[in-house]
């Protein structure tokens, strides 16, 4: 198909409840389906559609599909919608499309060339061969990252901790399962990284000495030794030279600061920070960040799915990139 390959971006709007469906199935029974499945450039979908339309779980399985594949989704303003009801469904206002288009197109290869070394997910500290210490971490968001290098043309090497997630297709992915497992793989594949982010939510403590047999419950009470594990992060900034590391501080409060202080601390280029709670975070699909940066900025990313946060941090930290190369040569 001749037109797929003239174009360098598939932008949609609006995208109905219909379409996408279509897209996400890979359904083609009309020019535009036919061209979607022809077209091998980056996608710009803005959907359009009834309140409840949007909020139904197939609509949203449907999303979530098209966004694993690194397609970007303008998400629709809330307002009153031409069916006489009022909420999300309402289709973004042409600048923000035209906004979406313009980061998707400079985007496109730009981690071409790029190994990124990237961690994920949580680690699990045996307590027994049955028990182990560890946290709510889903992964998601390494893995959004692990996605998005990859869509951009990196060489993405990820070590992922356990999760119930499928494999990525095109990342060589290293499973571990403790925290000096992890820090195993991640040195051994330090040298070949040009950008190496910690988005694993590794475990802070371990059992020293772990029992052979599963320790059997009494009515005593039970008290645990633990040990810190290694700090993972801090070790990669002894070592990073002229890598630009990543790190994440997941808070409860004191957001900016605490970010801040980690960046000093680990001696990171930049530390994306954000608030853990019921609807975002650990076990959400979508995310709320601050971005605190080795030039003292500090940038806050809007609420959005993971995959879209994924991109932004790129973007930012490409720019961050070229900005400490430039002050160095000063």
């Amino acid at each position: 198909m001749a037109v797929a390959q003239e174009h360098e971006i598939l932008v949609v709007a609006p995208a109905t409840a219909d379409l996408l469906a279509k897209l996400a199935h890979g359904l083609a029974d009309d020019f535009l389906t036919t061209l979607y499945l022809a077209f091998t450039g980056p996608v710009v979908l803005a959907p359009a559609m009834n309140v409840n339309m949007w909020r139904h779980a197939a609509t949203q399985g449907n999303l979530e599909t098209l966004r694993k594949r690194g397609h970007r989704i303008v998400e629709p303003e809330s307002g009153y919608l031409a069916c006489g009801m009022t909420g999300p469904g309402r289709l973004a206002e042409p600048e923000t499309i035209a906004e979406a288009v313009a980061r998707e197109g400079a985007r496109r290869k730009d981690l071409e060339g790029e190994t990124i070394l990237i961690t994920a997910g949580p680690t699990q500290e045996p307590l027994d061969p049955v028990r182990y210490i560890s946290n709510r971490s889903s992964g998601r968001m390494g893995y959004a990252l692990a996605e998005a290098a990859a869509a951009r043309g990196a060489r993405v090497v990820l070590v992922s901790g356990p999760v119930a997630l499928p494999p990525l297709a095109g990342v060589e992915t290293i499973p571990v399962r403790t925290a000096a497992e992890m820090r195993e793989k991640v040195l051994e594949n330090l040298d070949r990284a040009d950008i190496v982010v910690k988005a694993a939510a590794v475990a802070d403590y371990h059992l020293g000495r772990v029992p052979a047999q599963k320790v059997k419950k009494t009515a005593a009470r039970m008290s645990l030794e633990l040990d810190p594990t290694p700090d993972i992060l801090a070790e990669l900034g002894r070592k990073k030279g002229d890598r630009l590391l990543i790190g994440f501080a997941a808070e409860t409060e004191n957001l900016q600061q605490e970010a801040r202080r980690k960046l000093e601390m680990k001696n990171c280029d930049m530390v994306v920070g954000n608030l853990v709670g019921p609807e975002l975070g650990f076990e959400s699909e979508e995310n709320e960040v601050i971005l605190a940066l080795r030039t003292g900025a500090v940038i806050p990313l809007a609420r959005a799915s993971k995959r879209e946060i994924a991109d932004r941090i790129f973007d930012e930290a490409l720019k961050l990139r070229l900005a400490l190369h430039l002050a160095h040569e000063r």
